[in-house]
């Protein structure tokens, strides 16, 4: 997963000049240096807060924030079969992280509570991913990545 805001990948892949800039002013420390030496959100170090600052830092430009607060990525959570609440184990852990409240729990008569993803509250921070004991968490792209063309340049930053 490249970091938010990053420019479709072969666009991405043009620009990037690997600084380690984003990596150095993420403040959760998520980004690290990946293959190719190109940064990478690790959602197993902790989530997203969108604050800005690797694309901020990004001089080439290969992470290029929307004036317009458009979202930084596609990304979205899903939750796969290994659940332990689907198995009948009482876990909540991943609705209990998620700070858009995009993960609740449907009461089950005879059963644990099971989680439903609100995909329109998702932001694809990766909040839930780390603390998932099963790791049935993964997140993924929903939709096309954004070209270049669609983010302001110059001032308009």
């Amino acid at each position: 997963m490249r970091p938010p805001w990053a420019l479709v990948e072969p666009v991405f892949l043009a620009a990037c000049t690997r600084c380690d800039a984003c990596i150095d002013a993420c403040p959760t420390t998520i980004l690290v240096r990946a293959d190719g030496g190109y940064p990478a959100a690790d959602f197993s170090l902790g989530e997203c807060t969108f604050c800005g600052e690797c694309a901020a830092r990004c001089e080439p430009r290969a992470l290029v924030r929307g004036a317009d607060g458009a979202a930084p990525w596609a990304l979205k959570a899903s939750i796969g079969h290994g659940c332990l609440a689907e198995s009948g184990v009482e876990c909540r852990v991943c609705g209990e992280n998620c700070p858009m409240g995009a993960i609740r729990f449907r009461p089950r008569l005879g059963g644990v509570a099971l989680p439903q993803l609100d995909d329109s509250a998702c932001t694809g921070c990766g909040a839930c991913f780390a603390p998932c004991p099963t790791r049935a968490i993964a997140l993924g792209a929903e939709a096309a990545e954004r070209m270049p063309d669609e983010f302001p340049t110059g001032s308009e930053r």
